[in-house]
């Protein structure tokens, strides 16, 4: 794991430019809605589930495989936990719309794929992919169901294939079967997998860029209950995921991980959802613009408390 600070912010500032980047492709127009939509199904379908599938050591070992139970267990203790936080403090007593639905899932899922996966990779290196693949598996199946679940408030057997098909779900469960087997691809498929697997980085990051250059910031700061509602979510979330994972003694190096995902702004599939599953397409998307702008702040502060 990482111990160098200046190594580690150095990780942070990369991805801020790439970041950065995407931000003035979307300004000048050269990535557009159109463009940055097949983008996002391409990472989606093809390069995340690639790079969760490369990230299992292709031979078996005890220790990479109790840091991924670790994760695994981490991601099911974190995520239950602020799933009842969030049922506390977004009521409708305190939402009078349906928007406290669009909280709720703002405050439990976080932007773990495009933002989570190349700082993870970039801040503690390949070997922190594992916990990171444990704590997927759980956040994969959570998002695609009780996510789901959150506006639709009934269960379907349409979102129980939704779950069991999730592409990503499924390279975990392959990855998991292989690196406990010690099954090994054909060399070329292995390596093209790899290749696809590295889009994820880059394409991700300027997908975030591409999403705060289309905000409207002069509106962002008119909304006070998104404001309240992301301040919690990036403040509130990777303290509970502090105390909890280090009364339950989880070693350091993995702790450090899942705080950093619970640190990181609300999932960008909350407008998504919203829109498919009958919330407020238009102030669900405006709550992942403020929660991403907060992050530039919030994020290397609670880095600086809870982490480094």
């Amino acid at each position: 794991m990482m111990n160098d600070i200046s190594v580690f912010y150095s990780s942070l500032a990369t991805v801020g430019v790439i970041i950065a980047l995407g931000f003035v492709l979307g300004k000048a127009k050269v990535v557009t809605a159109e463009t940055n939509k097949h983008i996002v199904n391409l990472l989606l379908v093809v390069a995340w589930p690639c790079a969760i599938f490369s990230a299992f050591p292709q031979e078996f070992s005890l220790e990479a495989w109790r840091r991924f139970l670790i994760g695994l267990g981490g991601g099911v203790v974190v995520l239950g936990l602020v799933a009842i936080v969030s049922k506390l403090i977004f009521t409708k007593k305190l939402f009078k719309t349906e928007l406290s639905h669009e909280s709720q899932f703002a405050f439990i899922f976080n932007n773990a794929s495009f933002l989570g996966y190349p700082l993870v990779l970039a801040m503690f290196g390949r070997e922190a992919l594992m916990p990171y693949c444990g704590f997927i598996l759980v956040f994969n199946a959570a998002l695609f169901s009780y996510g789901i679940y959150l506006f639709e408030r009934k269960l379907s057997r349409k979102l129980f294939k939704e779950t069991l098909l999730n592409p990503c779900l499924i390279a975990v469960v392959l990855g998991t079967v292989f690196f406990v087997y010690s099954l090994k691809l054909p060399t070329p498929v292995n390596g093209a997998i790899g290749y696809l697997g590295a889009m994820m980085t880059p394409l991700s990051l300027i997908c975030i860029g591409y999403m705060l250059s289309r905000a409207e910031f002069s509106k962002l700061w008119q909304h006070k209950k998104l404001f309240a509602t992301a301040a919690l979510q990036l403040t509130l979330g990777p303290l509970i995921a502090y105390i909890a994972l280090t009364l339950l003694n989880v070693p350091a190096e993995i702790r450090n991980i899942l705080v950093l995902i619970q640190a990181l702004p609300t999932a960008t599939s909350l407008g998504l959802f919203a829109e498919r599953y009958g919330g407020n397409p238009v102030e669900a998307s405006e709550l992942v613009a403020i929660s991403t702008v907060l992050s530039i702040i919030t994020l290397p502060v609670m880095i600086g408390l809870l982490i480094v």
